[in-house]
């Protein structure tokens, strides 16, 4: 067991003492390393899903997440539109982007499933492409290949619907795609998952290739998002102009997206630029359709999300959807609102109000107001990427944490349930970027008080501009063996 994985982000001394903690408490030794390690990982690696429809990739998917998709996220009033899923095998940890809940058929199928697979190709550290067995390869599977080959990320491939023996010579003939063995699975009754995954564990790195900033020394990572005619490019063009640096012409490769590299504040930033996948769209569902797909790329690759809002419109579901990205991609976030310069007193009064009913679960994301026209209070974007970060890198020692804990326990103890009254008896930061606490407790927390906990923290600690992960593992009956 390699200790520095498990402890997450607590020292050795710090680590022992909160071990002994839960050991009074009557937590399980193993249940409380496997909570801080969960929580604690830095990035993980990412493994995309890809392939035609209803060759079985969410059903994979499925396979390969087991069960988790309910703990993944315990947040409630979160809009589901996700791609990314963490998941685990054989002790290794990294995150599965499904790109199959995405069937679009607005632009014929071949030009989205190659859609799908360039982002899904962009954002990830290795790609299992499933090909349909009892069909064999098709004219758009040979497509998807070569967007493989171009891209050079390892591919592991997988036959699909494999049933039984006589499935197996379908499976043999895949080999003719020239991505190597085909990996014989049926996703439907889990025969075969196990070895294809063990070949994804064998090509996966350990972690992801996208090193965070600052062990490089290399500019912070920012994303400029936002819906389609916000005024992205306009605002980006307005920073750039005006001081540009140098704009990064090493394309190592066709898909790398070039990121601007623009001086802000006295401070070079590197803007990701979320054109990163380029595609002439005609129809205007398929180009909504693509730039979600584009801005998932860029957040994945950010450390912060600028997301930008018209403002002289009503905020919209998009708005919201694009928010709500960047939340569960655990980015730090600035909201930027555009157009500031053209509004009345009326249209203000009401933005007000949309911000308070629309955007209340993100109230800790500073605000400021710019104009990418006339470039007016672009100053003010630095200060609050700034004070995003901080947040977003915020460790609170065990010892401070436990404190704070117990004045809330005291001062709000949690409501009775059936009698019985759960209490948090403890709990750690075990993770930054986002911060990441696992609390630990005497039973189930409901969604009302995680969120005062929530808010207290953020009362006390800031964490202005960062989302915060909050899990809680609940006491196993004591002397009961699981």
């Amino acid at each position: 067991m390699n200790d520095q994985h498990d402890h997450g982000a607590l020292g050795d001394a710090e680590y022992a003492e909160f071990m002994e903690l839960a050991a009074e408490e009557g937590f399980d030794t193993e249940e409380v390393e496997s909570a801080i390690g969960e929580a604690g990982h830095g990035p993980l690696p990412v493994l995309a899903v890809v392939g035609r429809p209803n060759v079985g990739k969410s059903t994979l998917v499925n396979r390969i997440i087991g069960r988790r998709e309910a703990v993944v996220e315990d947040k409630p009033g979160v809009t589901r539109d996700r791609v990314t899923y963490e998941a685990e095998w054989a002790g290794r940890r990294f995150k599965v982007v499904d790109t199959g809940g995405w069937e679009q058929d607005v632009l014929g199928i071949d030009a989205s499933v190659a859609a799908q697979a360039e982002y899904a190709i962009e954002a990830a550290d290795a790609v299992v492409f499933v090909v349909d067995s009892t069909v064999g390869a098709t004219d758009t599977d040979e497509a998807v290949v070569k967007l493989l080959r171009r891209a050079g990320k390892p591919v592991v491939l997988c036959a699909n619907k494999v049933d039984g023996p006589s499935g197996e010579a379908d499976a043999a003939s895949l080999w003719s795609l020239g991505l190597g063995e085909p990996h014989p699975v049926s996703s439907l009754h889990g025969r075969g998952t196990g070895d294809m995954l063990d070949a994804v564990l064998d090509v996966l790195p350990e972690a992801p290739a996208q090193t965070f900033g600052e062990a490089l020394g290399g500019p912070r990572r920012i994303a400029l998002i936002g819906r389609p005619n916000v005024g992205k490019s306009s605002l980006l063009n307005k920073v750039a102009n005006e001081e540009r640096v140098v704009v990064n012409e090493i394309a190592g490769t066709t898909r790398d997206p070039v990121d601007e590299l623009i001086q802000l504040g006295g401070v070079t930033w590197k803007f990701i630029d979320t054109a990163g996948i380029r595609r002439r769209v005609h129809l205007q569902e398929g180009a909504d359709y693509y730039a979600s797909l584009r801005t998932a790329a860029a957040v994945e690759k950010a450390e912060v999300a600028v997301v930008l809002i018209d403002a002289s419109e009503s905020i919209s579901v998009q708005d919201q959807r694009i928010i709500t990205m960047a939340v569960e991609a655990g980015r730090a976030m600035v909201i930027a609102f555009n157009k500031w310069d053209t509004l009345d007193e009326e249209r203000r009064y009401y933005l007000e109000r949309e911000i308070e009913t629309e955007l209340g679960q993100i109230a800790w994301a500073p605000r400021v107001n710019v104009s990418a026209r006339t470039g007016r209070h672009m100053e003010k974007l630095v200060p609050a990427i700034e004070t995003a970060l901080a947040g977003w890198e915020t460790r609170i020692p065990t010892g401070r944490l436990n404190a704070f804990l117990g004045e809330i326990v005291a001062s709000h103890p949690h409501p009775i349930r059936g009698g019985k009254q759960p209490r948090i008896l403890f709990g750690t930061q075990a993770g930054t970027k986002p911060p990441r606490f696992v609390l630990f407790a005497s039973g189930f927390l409901e969604h009302g008080y995680r969120r005062f906990v929530e808010r207290r923290l953020r009362e006390e600690f800031g964490f202005e501009g960062t989302p915060l992960h909050i899990s809680v593992r609940v006491r196993e009956k004591r002397g009961r063996k699981k």
